[in-house]
């Protein structure tokens, strides 16, 4: 489960999809599968979540690493530029950005 924390230890990755309602289903099952199937099994991996506007048009994947090595290691797995393929013909676009945690309000 993700925790937010300013702890420098941990890398933070954003990725947000530029979806359409049509296709917004199709993307969320992709992604829902590759974090049950691939990513969650990844070493370093900690925790995420996936997020949908209500209009259906963004999805926004939130996960945490031990180390953004970790979470390109990742990245670079066969299965997962294969899942990423597909994952790229069901958006508009994806960015994934690493973000360290500044400050945590509660």
């Amino acid at each position: 489960m993700p925790e937010i924390t300013s702890d420098k230890s941990i890398q933070t990755v954003i990725t947000t999809f530029d979806v359409t309602p049509g296709t917004c289903g199709d993307l969320q099952e992709a992604l829902q599968d590759a974090y049950a199937q691939v990513i969650c099994k990844q070493h370093g991996f900690i925790g995420g979540a996936i997020h949908v506007n209500d209009a259906e048009t963004r999805i926004c994947s939130y996960s945490q690493w031990r180390k953004r090595e970790d979470f390109q290691a990742m990245l670079r797995t066969p299965e997962m530029r294969r899942r990423n393929r597909k994952i790229n013909e069901l958006c508009k676009g994806f960015a994934p950005v690493m973000y360290d945690v500044v400050d945590t309000y509660e």
